[in-house]
């Protein structure tokens, strides 16, 4: 890679890395964990999941999920049911309950960013982060070579 392609790369990472800090610092106080709102953002957009599918699609490993799925079904955030065709299949479904704390979360965090874009960037400025959200998803959606 040439030094210019790698100057740019690292300055990009040094700026998604430090937003992500900020943001995850204005989370509310007691929130729930990343991957926990990870779990919960998932099943929000895409809806109900099997259990295989949500792993992958929040890059967890089986035993990973299995406990998060714990603690979000005894918090009533997701409700499990087992497939009728193939007792082995679990379809993992988010709750009303689950939604209102995912939202919630997210709110407080929304409103921080709200702020911030329009107190620290230019009109142009803004304009670029928006034209740039949906490049960066897909980036975070592309697969390992």
């Amino acid at each position: 890679m040439n030094e210019i392609a790698h100057d740019s790369a690292a300055t990009l990472l040094r700026g998604m890395l430090a937003l992500g800090r900020r943001l995850r610092a204005e989370r509310p106080p007691g929130s729930l964990s990343l991957s926990g709102l990870g779990i919960l953002g998932a099943l929000n957009r895409i809806g109900p999941l099997v259990a295989t599918r949500l792993a992958a699609e929040e890059r967890l490993q089986p035993q990973s999920l299995t406990r998060l799925l714990g603690y979000l079904e005894k918090d009533r955030l997701i409700r499990r049911k087992r497939s009728r065709d193939d007792r082995r299949e679990i379809t993992i479904t988010i709750t009303a309950r689950g939604r209102r704390v995912l939202l919630e979360d997210m709110a407080v965090r929304r409103a921080w960013l709200e702020k911030a874009l329009a107190a620290a960037l230019e009109p142009v400025e803004r304009g670029v982060l928006r034209a740039a959200a949906p490049v960066m998803l897909k980036l975070a959606a592309c697969e390992r070579r």
